[in-house]
C-alpha cells in the first residue's frame, strides 16, 4: 500500500484518523468530506489490491477505472451507513469526485498502472495437445 498511498498521504492519514476513532469520526454535525473521501480512496485501492470480489479481471485502465469506481461507491455507502451525522447537499457526490480523482493521480503516477494491472493477472497455463479434449456434439 505504502508504494501507492505514503503512510503519510492525506488518505493514509484519514483512514487511519476513521479508522482509529471508531465510531467517534463523525461526532461533529456534518461529515467532514475530504477526510471521507480519502479514507474511502484507501479503502478502495486496499480493496483491490487485496483481490476483494474480482470475478472479472481488469485488461485495462478502464475497466481497472471501473472497478475502482464500484469500490469507491461502495466505501462512501458503507461509511455513509456507519456514520451518525449526514453530509451536506451534494456532498455524496462530492466525496465521489474527490476519491475518484485521488485513485485516477495513483493510476497516472509512474507505472502504478502497469503494476495494479499485472497484480491480478490469470496465471497462463499453455494446452497441451494430450490435455485438450473435444466436446462431443449430436
Amino acid at each position: 500500500m505504502d508504494r501507492f498511498y505514503s503512510p503519510t498521504s492525506a488518505e493514509a492519514v484519514a483512514y487511519n484518523y476513521i479508522t482509529d476513532n471508531g465510531s467517534h469520526w463523525d461526532i461533529e454535525s456534518s461529515i467532514n468530506e475530504t477526510h471521507l473521501a480519502g479514507c474511502v480512496a484507501y479503502q478502495a485501492l486496499d480493496r483491490y489490491l487485496k483481490g476483494a470480489d474480482l470475478f472479472i479481471l481488469p485488461r485495462s485502465k478502464t475497466e481497472l477505472e471501473s472497478i475502482f469506481r464500484r469500490y469507491t461507491y461502495d466505501a462512501v455507502h458503507n461509511m455513509i451507513a456507519k456514520s451518525r451525522s449526514t453530509l451536506q447537499p451534494g456532498g455524496y457526490s462530492r466525496v465521489c469526485h474527490l476519491a475518484e480523482k485521488s485513485l485516477r493521480d495513483v493510476l497516472n503516477s509512474g507505472d502504478n498502472m502497469s503494476v495494479l494491472l499485472a497484480l491480478h493477472t490469470p496465471p497462463s497455463s499453455p494446452i497441451h495437445s494430450s490435455a485438450a479434449r473435444g466436446i462431443k456434439t449430436q
